[in-house]
């Protein structure tokens, strides 16, 4: 298991861990949106340091959120964050390591539901004793079945605001259209993401929009169910 920096900055309201670096600009933007003021994110898990910035936006993914999140580092972050932000799309969670299922025999299973699957498998990786002592300080961003989707409503306005399957090609197809490019799925461009998801820092356009896709709407209410209060600084 990876040996992650332990140094972190007192005292911060949110840090986070995602897959790659394009995943937290659409965090960062999506939770400006909600909550109005600039937010300053103590990413945990890939760390934006001076060597990251020039990796590819693939570095990260899944593996390493499930390593991060039994790591000591982790464990240790509560004590310098008011509240941790754990991202995972679940694009590819039957994978072998990952294993948990989309579908029984009666069909694919609800956003909701296999959201909770997923929270289980964290549960697990984390340990339960100490994840019961500090559930109220994790924030899951569980993204159906990728966090391409929660881009869409800025997008669309008919049904396929609220799709889950394919939603990097449906993407493609709009702001390819907007703004004259297409994402690569192999080499994501960080400024891509950001161009895409900026509008959804405005407050009005953010709220407007999020309920239209389920897992969204899902982050945004246990967001809201923690009652955070951020004060601006002077």
């Amino acid at each position: 298991m990876a040996d992650y920096p332990k140094t972190f900055n007192m005292k911060n309201t949110f840090a986070g861990i995602a897959e790659g670096i394009t995943d937290q600009i659409v965090i960062e933007n999506i939770l400006t949106g909600y909550f109005n003021p600039d937010l300053d994110i103590n990413w945990l898990q890939p760390r934006k340091d001076e060597t990251d910035i020039n990796r590819s936006s693939n570095y990260g993914g899944w593996t390493q959120v499930f390593d991060y999140c039994q790591s000591s580092a982790f464990k240790e972050a509560f004590q310098f964050n008011e509240y941790i932000i754990i991202h995972i799309d679940t694009d590819v969670s039957e994978a072998q390591h990952y294993n948990v299922p989309q579908r029984d025999e009666n069909g694919d299973f609800p956003p909701e539901q296999l959201i909770q699957k997923v929270i289980e498998k964290f549960k697990g990786l984390i340990g339960k004793d100490f994840y019961s002592k500090y559930a109220e300080k994790i924030i899951f961003a569980i993204a159906v079945h990728s966090i391409e989707c929660w881009l869409l409503p800025l997008y669309y306005t008919d049904n396929k605001k609220s799709k889950i399957i394919n939603c990097l090609g449906t993407l493609n197809q709009a702001v390819s259209k907007s703004h004259g490019f297409t994402i690569d799925a192999e080499k994501k461009n960080p400024e891509y993401y950001r161009t895409i998801s900026q509008k959804y820092c405005k407050n009005k356009t953010f709220m407007a929009l999020y309920q239209a896709n389920p897992s969204l709407a899902i982050f945004i209410d246990e967001i809201k169910g923690r009652n955070i209060q951020i004060e601006e600084d002077d």
